[in-house]
């Protein structure tokens, strides 16, 4: 999913405003009070893209499974099921469960929903997921009906699904948002409403949203005496505030405004030896955007490789960053997947090659930029990189700046501008050079490499490479069932996305927390969410 990413008088009055919008806060053993650096997007599953609006899907929602810890579990269906039919069907029985409108969950709310993504009308940004799913791509291509989706209701209780071929990942994939059930008769009563404020919603997760207006600063997650595993959700409340500088989010965490505070850069560097500092290792990179459409030139490889080369990613992640992040060569995290001969990491695995173009080398980038401009009939470059408006995305736009104009003629200008703005910018097309990133959708290679494939709507540098292509394409089909070729086929592809360079890798998140030691039973999970049932505020 997307990850959500002054003048010291401004940090200051920041500080001061939220210290008095927070100041009636406090900590109970039923109430936890924590943060996100950006506002909710939207609550409608269809069009969730972002880390912070899918937390909050999350806690207020409930699909097939949920993960505990990092292990895959049973959450509306009854148990974690293998497919049948050769890999081809799943068959979920569900719980008899209700939504906090009282209204039944049914497999009918799952084919509705499912039936909604793919819609071409609805044009959600994850159509693509359904992609393996019985005539989805047709479907989102709108050369068929959605009625015809390989989904169905037999009964209240019982869903099954029909794929077009095998997906390995297809169960992983379920704690996604996108695949939750929706409640058709709150959604066709609100309309275009529906998902833009708590009042326009109904949950059939732990929680239900309340007091979001849509656009302010703060909400409230209130327990869901519905929900199926009530017994198990200890927290009467989890309150969130929205905190964009790391700064004011110490100074809440310090005067107990908050249990949970977010640390980037130098305030993360002073606190990393605090005895309630904690690192999250996250599934999320963060990498720049060459927008090949809007800046044309950038088609050349030897131009894209030399911004790739120009930047000393270990630099970046320890002075910039410093919140233990660390440098990577590939756009695909760390513990998203292993060799099954050998048990090694990816990302480790691909990192051998390509480290190659994906590392700090100013003299050979210096060498690839002239030959490139050479070969564009260019002197020299101007493009405008676009990031989020944060205290982090803000430092590390202005690193990337001193770094690429290190090559002759590369002049950079930046904006910086709010996360909907930088989002919409991307998605379309406006933005020349873009501070990206990327949180795994499901824990597997393909979440991050299917983002570079030919049309996918987050290839924000519009890079197009048949060779790519069809090693994704073999990895979901002929090779599909076939753990070792499929391996193989995704480093494969990995490898040749690092080394062509339509973006610039730039670091693996681990995020900072200063977190409440009376905090017990939260886990955090392979597809990088939190999980708050079991969670309580030890006395």
């Amino acid at each position: 999913m997307k990850v959500k990413r002054l003048v010291a008088g401004a940090m200051i009055f920041a500080s001061t405003v939220l210290l008095a919008a927070c100041g009636s806060k406090s900590s109970s053993s039923d109430t936890f009070n924590r943060m996100e650096k950006d506002v909710i997007s939207t609550m409608d599953n269809a069009h969730i893209t972002d880390v912070v609006s899918g937390q909050a899907a999350v806690d207020t929602g409930d699909g097939l499974y949920r993960y505990k810890g990092k292990k895959l579990q049973a959450a509306v269906a009854t148990k974690v099921v293998k497919p049948t039919n050769n890999g081809l069907t799943y068959t979920f029985n569900l719980r008899k469960t209700k939504w906090s409108n009282g209204d039944p969950v049914t497999a009918k709310d799952f084919v509705f929903a499912w039936r909604r993504a793919t819609d071409p009308k609805t044009k959600s940004e994850y159509a693509y997921l359904f992609s393996g799913i019985k005539n989805a791509d047709d479907i989102t291509a709108g050369k068929k009906a959605p009625s015809t989706l390989g989904v169905k209701a037999e009964g209240n209780y019982k869903l099954v699904v029909t794929l077009d071929h095998p997906t390995p990942y297809f169960g992983t994939m379920m704690v996604n948002p996108v695949f939750f059930p929706l409640n058709q008769k709150t959604v066709e009563k609100y309309g275009k409403k529906f998902g833009t404020q708590s009042k326009y919603l109904v949950f059939n997760g732990p929680f239900k949203l309340t007091n979001w207006n849509g656009t302010g600063n703060s909400w409230d997650e209130v327990k869901n005496d519905s929900y199926w595993n009530a017994k198990q959700v200890k927290l009467k409340k989890i309150h969130v505030q929205v905190v964009k500088d790391s700064n004011t989010a110490a100074n809440l965490y310090s005067t107990k405004k908050l249990d949970d505070a977010v640390l980037t850069g130098e305030i993360a560097k002073q606190h990393k030896n605090d005895k309630d500092y904690v690192g999250d290792k996250q599934g999320r990179t963060t990498y720049l955007d060459m927008n090949e459409d809007k800046v044309p030139d950038f088609k050349n490889t030897k131009l894209r490789q030399a911004v790739a080369m120009a930047i000393n990613r270990k630099e970046l992640a320890e002075k910039v960053i410093g919140d233990g992040s660390f440098g990577i060569p590939t756009i695909t995290p760390e513990n998203s997947g292993s060799n099954p001969k050998t048990g090694e990491d990816f990302a480790k695995d691909a990192a051998k090659e390509s480290e190659t173009v994906q590392k700090y080398d100013l003299k050979q980038a210096k060498k690839l930029w002239a030959e490139g401009l050479k070969e564009v009939g260019k002197t020299g470059e101007q493009v405008t990189l676009t990031t989020d408006d944060t205290d982090v995305a803000k430092k590390t736009g202005e690193y990337l700046q001193s770094a690429l104009e290190q090559l002759p003629g590369m002049k950079v200008s930046i904006s910086s501008v709010p996360f909907k703005t930088r989002i919409q910018r991307s998605l379309d097309g406006s933005a020349q050079f873009i501070l990206s990133g990327w949180q795994g959708d499901f824990p597997d290679p393909i979440s991050f490499l299917d983002l570079y494939s030919t049309g996918n709507t987050y290839n924000f540098s519009h890079w197009s490479n048949k060779q790519y292509d069809d090693l994704l394409k073999a990895s979901k089909t002929t090779d599909a069932n076939n753990e070792t070729k499929r391996y193989d086929d995704l480093l494969k592809a990995q490898v040749l996305l690092s080394k062509e360079a339509p973006v610039a890798t730039l670091y693996q998140t681990v995020q900072g927390h200063l977190r409440n030691p009376k905090l017990k039973g939260e886990t955090f999970s392979p597809a990088n969410m939190y999980n708050f049932v079991g969670a309580y505020m030890a006395k």
